[in-house]
C-alpha cells in the first residue's frame, strides 16, 4: 500500500495531480481543500494517500492532513459512497464542518454537496454517528479571531460559500479590521 508520496508538483488539473517521484508520475486525485493548498507546479509536495485497487484501475487519492484521510476513510467504508462522492464531500465542506454535521445530525450541510441527496445525507449521517462525530474535538481547527469570525461572516452572508469565505481569510492579515477585510476579502473573490 502507498501510504505517503514526496515529489515534484509536475502538473495540476483539478481534481487530479501528477507527482514526479524521482521519475515516475504518480496521477493522484485530490479534494479541492488540499488542491486549494497546492504549490505552484515544479516545487516539492508531500502528501497523505490512499491507494484502492479495483477489478478495473488502481487509484491514488491524496490529502494534505491526516484528518482528510482519515474522514475519507470512514466515507468509504459506507455502503453506496464511493471514492468520488467522498472526494466531493471533502471538497464542499471542511473535516470540522463534516464532523460538526454528522454531531448535530443536520442533513441539509451535506445536500448542499453536488451528488448528495436527502437520502444519502441521512444515511451518512446515521452511519457516521459515534464513529466521526464523536471525535469532533479531533478534527476542530483553530478559532479564527472575533473580527475574522465576523467577516466571514459577512461573506457568507453575501452568498459566498463557507469555503470560499474561508479561502479569502486566509489572503488577509489576522489585525484587519471587519470593514476593511470585507472590502479586501471580496476584491479577492472577484478576481
Amino acid at each position: 500500500m502507498i501510504g505517503k508520496l514526496t515529489g515534484i508538483l509536475h502538473e495540476k488539473t483539478p481534481p487530479q495531480i501528477i507527482i514526479d517521484c524521482n521519475g515516475v508520475g504518480y496521477e493522484v486525485f485530490v479534494p479541492m481543500s488540499t488542491y486549494y493548498n497546492l504549490p505552484a507546479s515544479g516545487e516539492k509536495i508531500s502528501l497523505l494517500t490512499h491507494f484502492i485497487v479495483r477489478e478495473d484501475a488502481q487509484l491514488l487519492y491524496g490529502f494534505a492532513t491526516s484528518p482528510e484521510r482519515d474522514a475519507f476513510r470512514q466515507l468509504i467504508k459506507i455502503s453506496g459512497v464511493g471514492p468520488r462522492t467522498a472526494l466531493a464531500i471533502l471538497s464542499g465542506l471542511s473535516v470540522a464542518d463534516l464532523s460538526d454535521a454528522i454531531t448535530r445530525q443536520e442533513p441539509g450541510r451535506l445536500v448542499k454537496v453536488p451528488g448528495i441527496g436527502k437520502k444519502t445525507a441521512e444515511r451518512l449521517l446515521l452511519e457516521l454517528k459515534g464513529k466521526f462525530g464523536a471525535d469532533l474535538a479531533l478534527f476542530r481547527e483553530q478559532p479564527l479571531p472575533d473580527n475574522q469570525s465576523d467577516i466571514e461572516q459577512a461573506l457568507v452572508a453575501l452568498g459566498y460559500s463557507e469555503k470560499d469565505a474561508h479561502l479569502a481569510l486566509k489572503s488577509l492579515p489576522a489585525s484587519i479590521g471587519v470593514s476593511d477585510g470585507i472590502k479586501l476579502a471580496l476584491k479577492a473573490l472577484t478576481k
